[in-house]
């Protein structure tokens, strides 16, 4: 009798540990979209911001391919940045785990 409770008992607890990692997978997965997604709204936001200054500074006449230079320059800059960013994080996690 207590052997099989005890089975029971440890058959839950192995479904419930199942669905724990079935949980943190798709946290992991959202985590990684949104990062994803912001990744991107912060392209599009480089593109719109640079192509607003040159909106703004040439009134009629607008260079393509200086314009296209600038956003890839912008994106550059914004993607060292980010790396930049992801560094200090990780120096962070390392620090408070030592």
């Amino acid at each position: 009798q207590n052997e099989k409770e005890l089975q029971d008992v440890v058959k839950q607890q192995e479904e419930k540990m199942l669905q724990l990692i079935d949980k943190s997978g798709e946290v992991t997965r959202l985590k990684a979209e949104v990062s994803q997604l912001k990744r991107s709204l912060q392209r599009a936001e480089t593109e719109a911001k640079v192509l607003w200054e040159e909106m703004r500074s040439k009134e009629h006449q607008v260079d393509t391919a200086y314009v296209q230079e600038r956003v890839m320059l912008r994106r550059e800059v914004d993607k060292l940045r980010l790396l930049l960013l992801e560094k200090e994080d990780e120096n962070l996690r390392l620090t408070d785990k030592y």
